[in-house]
């Protein structure tokens, strides 16, 4: 898996690409999330488009981020899951916790709200 952190205005925007197995890089990417909320960046759109498999500690590494910004008084949003990942994501009920849009620049505008 691969990861990507870019930050566009007030928005830091990470892209996962491979298999999303929380084990492997889930401290590195906590430790990232870390470093975007000390430097005062609390609103997060996660690329999840080129996630093909997801496991429950890569949803685990999500709920995480997903925490992390809320207890900041932020939001995170995701981008177009696969059609495997929505279904997890339906089954664990984790849809109605994220709020789950198409592309980028929805989820600039769902957080720029």
């Amino acid at each position: 898996m691969t990861f990507n952190f870019n930050q566009e205005n007030d928005v830091m925007i990470i892209q996962f690409e491979g298999d999303l197995i929380g084990e492997e890089n889930g401290p590195e990417i906590i430790g990232n999330v870390n470093d975007t909320l000390n430097n005062n960046i609390v609103k997060c759109a996660v690329d999840i488009s080129e996630v093909r498999y997801i496991n429950s500690s890569g949803i685990g590494v999500l709920i995480t981020i997903l925490t992390k910004f809320r207890n900041k008084g932020g939001e995170v949003i995701l981008i177009n899951p696969s059609d495997h990942v929505k279904k997890l994501l339906v089954i664990t009920k984790l849809n109605a916790i994220f709020t789950i849009v198409e592309d980028l620049d929805q989820a600039k505008k769902e957080l720029n709200k």
